[in-house]
């Protein structure tokens, strides 16, 4: 399954589920006309129950939502006319997977390329830092680039996870089952902010530096995460490209390695680390109107404008 977020006209983002190039259907609404169809009484209390509309408690539901939500999707499907959970791609606004994480926790140094160009030793236990919810955007959204503020903006391709259940010192071998699915991310970064402290969370989590989707893809549909072709361009000019096979600290150990430390939930997001190519080593960082497109095979592409804003 891919789940994103919708708005129509300007209404709040909600949980949708892609099910073709250009149809996405509402899972909430889609279960609350199935019951009422069904004559079930308090249907809309109930699908917010099983199947809400919110990212992160749909996560936290499991497989029952996903079964209802099926349930649910194939029969607004097959009376398309009539349902009024079916939209077309061009008629919405896709925003981020994930809205409001309780947490959403980065790995640096994760790919040995990076690590060499950055000119740092490996790693001995995975490098974590944190970014702030305000830094979530859509998979489309503008970034608003004060220069004033960071004159070295620069990009980071990474392939995110989201926990589907909570878990604390999950092993190795099980930590796959923890994971919900996968997503693509871009871990915009003020370098110069970054370096004038000791800690990065200053340079790491400007608002809107966390451009996350198009869709989050269920596990199911990706059995293996250390296998996937990963790349950016910045006007059209490749600037990264690698595969999640070259990841120091896959998957496995860094669910293994953050749930000996802290509890992970539903809905939070792990963002991987990057490859080779940042701006950073090549002395190229961002500006006003340039294009940053992220692509990770089976999951999709997001593209983020930087556009120059005044200071407020």
């Amino acid at each position: 399954m891919k789940l994103l977020t919708y708005s129509t006209n300007d209404t709040p983002f909600r949980l949708g589920v892609l099910v073709d190039e250009n149809t996405i259907v509402d899972p909430n609404r889609a279960y609350e006309e199935l019951l009422k169809n069904r004559g079930q009484e308090r249907a809309e209390e109930i699908a917010s129950a099983l199947v809400p509309c919110d990212p992160t408690e749909f996560i936290a539901n499991g497989e029952l939502a996903l079964q209802k939500a099926n349930e649910a999707i194939n029969d607004a499907l097959g009376k398309e006319q009539q349902s009024s959970a079916v939209y077309k791609k061009e008629n919405i606004q896709i925003g981020a997977p994930i809205l409001k994480p309780n947490k959403i926790i980065c790995v640096g140094l994760n790919y040995k390329n990076h690590i060499l160009e950055m000119k740092r030793d490996f790693p001995v236990h995975p490098v974590i830092f944190a970014k702030f919810a305000t830094a979530i955007a859509g998979p489309n959204d503008v970034f608003p680039l004060n220069s004033s503020l960071t004159k070295k903006l620069d990009y980071e391709a990474e392939m995110a996870f989201v926990i589907g259940k909570k878990g604390k010192d999950i092993s190795y071998d099980d930590a796959l089952d923890y994971v919900y699915g996968y997503t693509v991310a871009n871990d915009i970064t003020a370098r110069d902010m970054q370096k004038r402290t000791i800690q990065w969370l200053q340079g790491k989590t400007l608002d809107k530096s966390l451009p996350l989707g198009p869709v989050l893809v269920t596990k199911d549909e990706i059995p293996n995460p250390h296998t996937l072709d990963i790349s950016l361009t910045v006007n059209g000019e490749v600037r990264q490209n690698s595969n999640t096979e070259q990841l120091l600290f896959n998957v496995n150990h860094l669910i293994e390695f953050l749930s000996g430390i802290v509890t992970l939930e539903p809905g939070d997001i792990v963002c991987t680390g990057t490859p080779g190519g940042v701006g950073e080593a090549q002395n190229k960082f961002l500006t006003d109107g340039d294009k940053v497109k992220v692509e990770i095979s089976g999951i999709g592409a997001i593209e983020t404008t930087i556009m120059e804003v005044s200071e407020q």
